[in-house]
């Protein structure tokens, strides 16, 4: 039976103009993609945007204005069986944004990722001036890169930094 599977991501840019990502071991697979999560049963869209940015990354945000939904088909990338629907959101931290994060992509701990079973994540920042779909694994989260480029999304904006 196919069912869909809700996804909520944010969209976090700092006052350096940087694009925050998380780097991700899943079932022995490495993912760049944007923070957040899986949908909850009984949890709006807004709330679990926040719940998944306080498990993530320890931050309180405010989800600001909604940037995009998915309006294509798109298997999941985990089980054949899921139809994927992702909803993103520009989000703004409430405080100083202190996230212990990497410079380089899958900067894990050797303990991290010696069971493939496991999962680990750690967060980085990447320049929005040098931005890319490349630079993300799963095929939405590259339209919503080509998106805010296209709509100069990067500039402009409020400040996410305190």
């Amino acid at each position: 039976m196919a069912l869909f599977n809700i996804r909520v991501y944010g969209i976090l840019i700092d006052n350096q103009n940087r694009l925050l990502v998380s780097d991700e071991f899943i079932r022995g697979s490495y993912i760049t993609k944007l923070p957040g999560g899986g949908l909850e049963f009984g949890e709006g869209t807004r709330e679990c945007l926040k719940r998944e940015y306080m498990e993530e990354t320890g931050l309180h945000v405010t989800v600001g204005e909604h940037f995009y939904t998915t309006d294509f088909f798109q298997i999941s990338a985990f089980n054949q069986k899921d139809q994927i629907v992702c909803i993103y959101y520009r989000v703004y931290a409430d405080e100083e944004i202190r996230i212990i994060t990497k410079e380089t992509a899958f900067d894990f701990s050797p303990e991290q990722i010696a069971d493939p079973t496991k999962e680990a994540e750690v967060m980085r920042w990447i320049p929005c001036k040098d931005l890319d779909e490349k630079d993300v694994t799963l095929p939405i989260d590259k339209v919503v890169i080509n998106l805010l480029k296209q709509n100069d999304c990067f500039s402009g904006k409020k400040s996410n930094s305190l």
